[in-house]
């Protein structure tokens, strides 16, 4: 790949694409697209549904790089950008509902061993509510805090708490059910 050596440093094509440079424009897209597409796939079940999402977002990347200050990832710049597309897809297409509970903390325990692959963990995720979907993404893929989980999806801290709650033990009683239909066990 000529166009790897030409532009080898992120600074430096970052900078050519603010330049409209189109190749460094795509040395960028191509970088980027498969962890963004993940990124975007958390939050959307359907794949291509996930894929214009992805593509809205670099659309947004490439517009707004000149805002890009150079401090911090720029993986993670991008990787905000395409959280906020997803959660404006899903509340467009109004499949986003919370149920705005008090929040009752009880001790849950991840028990996820290493038996399960990548594909058969995003299944459960994907058979979550949308909300509880959200806001388990959010908080334990990407690393958000309640309050920030909360001012982005206009609920509030406890909700989100709630609504976090609710996904794991969720998650754990389907994978309960997962373990007794693979192994006869509980």
């Amino acid at each position: 790949m000529k166009v790897v050596t030409l532009f080898n440093n992120e600074t430096k094509l970052i900078n050519k694409a603010i330049q409209n440079n189109r190749e460094a424009q795509h040395v960028l897209f191509e970088l980027h697209a498969p962890k963004m597409l993940s990124v975007c796939r958390y939050y959307i079940k359907d794949t291509q549904h996930a894929q214009e999402v992805m593509l809205n977002g670099f659309l947004k990347v490439f517009t707004n790089l000149k805002s890009f200050k150079h401090e911090g990832s720029f993986e993670g710049w991008i990787r905000r950008i395409m959280v906020r597309e997803a959660i404006s897809f899903l509340r467009q297409n109004k499949t986003i509902q919370f149920v705005d509970e008090a929040y009752h903390h009880v001790e849950i325990h991840d028990d996820v061993s290493q038996q399960y692959d990548v594909a058969q963990l995003q299944e459960l995720i994907d058979k979550l509510p949308e909300g509880y979907k959200m806001v388990f993404i959010m908080y334990a893929i990407e690393g958000y805090k309640h309050a920030e989980i909360a001012t982005l999806l206009n609920i509030s801290v406890g909700t989100s708490k709630s609504q976090l709650y609710k996904a794991r033990k969720l998650l754990q009683d389907n994978i309960k059910t997962l373990n007794t239909k693979e192994y006869g066990t509980r």
